[in-house]
């Protein structure tokens, strides 16, 4: 039981170091190649900041333990806003940006309401995948249209390339390549350990995806956001948050679909994806309802990391 815990916390330690040292290789690789930032933007930097999530989903399916995968997806989702924003609030109050009121806000919200249409037969298929991707392609795409007509200096997708290091071709090649390896071999021993311990403690592999591996794969954004509001920024947290939680359910939930069909039970539909529907929504009553203006107070904040310890205290009651 404990060596498992020290190789998942080994795992999860090299997961987060391989998926930014990939990001930067991958970026400086499509930019010696000429790659226009817009596409870089949207690809390598949109889903390399969610690669850690989507790597472990694909090696969980591909070892036949697709339901780690799916609790990872919407594990994560209701601890990045409950455990990460409930926190960030709690440390300085967060504004809603423009973006994330008009945009951004409304693409989760249909993007929560979709994976719950698709799981409400109980059963997460390969159809059900399709779906997911192709409301990620939409949103790609409304994204590409945006930044084409966005001022560079106020693009968000800009600010983030120019934290990038540059790098020789060389140099990119290497962390490219080794920071995949790297990131394969660590999800690989994460979801080796996570099912182990789930089975040591006779509990659902969905738990664990739930609770310590959402966890794990939320101590990034967590870092960042805390970070943020810290630095004088807490205006970029809530879009950061509510890009990656898009991203969990279009792109890290479609991949145990389009790998195999995986059947879910009565909790993790009305429990699990109801809690994370539950949040979704506590976030947008925050942003449209009960304030003069668009901004989640310290005492909102309370409220989410309340609900989200409550909601781990059921888990820990019912495994």
């Amino acid at each position: 039981m404990w060596v498992n815990l020290l190789l998942m916390i080994v795992g999860f330690a090299v997961l987060i170091w391989s998926a930014d040292r990939f990001l930067s290789g991958a970026a400086a690789t499509a930019t010696n190649l000429g790659v226009s930032n817009i596409v870089i933007g949207l690809t390598v930097v949109s889903l390399g900041t969610s690669a850690p999530e989507i790597v472990v989903a694909l090696m969980a399916a591909l070892e036949g333990n697709a339901i780690l995968a799916i609790g990872n997806a919407i594990g994560s989702n209701i601890a990045n806003i409950g455990l990460v924003l409930g926190i960030t609030a709690i440390v300085a109050p967060l504004p809603f940006s423009q973006n994330v009121l008009s945009r951004e806000l409304p693409w989760l919200l249909g993007a929560t309401l979709l994976a719950i249409v698709l799981i409400f037969d109980r059963e997460l298929s390969f159809a059900d995948g399709v779906f997911l991707l192709t409301g990620l392609a939409y949103i790609l795409w409304q994204l590409l249209r945006s930044e084409r007509d966005a001022d560079p200096a106020e693009s968000a997708l800009t600010s983030e390339l120019e934290e990038l290091p540059e790098m020789k071709q060389s140099s990119a090649l290497f962390w490219l390549f080794a920071g995949l390896a790297a990131l394969l071999a660590s999800a690989q021993l994460l979801v080796y350990a996570a099912t182990q311990i789930a089975l040591d403690l006779g509990i659902s592999s969905m738990i664990i995806g739930l609770t310590i591996v959402a966890i794990g794969t939320s101590l990034p954004e967590l870092a960042a956001t805390v970070g943020a509001a810290m630095k004088g920024q807490p205006d970029i947290a809530i879009g950061n948050i509510v890009g990656s939680n898009i991203l969990n359910i279009l792109a890290v939930l479609a991949v145990p679909a389009l790998i195999s069909t995986t059947g879910l039970d009565f909790s993790a539909l009305w429990r699990d994806s109801g809690m994370m529907l539950a949040l979704t929504l506590m976030l947008a009553l925050f942003a449209y309802g009960l304030n003069s203006r668009a901004v989640i107070t310290r005492f909102e904040g309370l409220v989410m990391l309340l609900a989200w310890i409550g909601y781990n205290l059921l888990l820990i009651q019912q495994a």
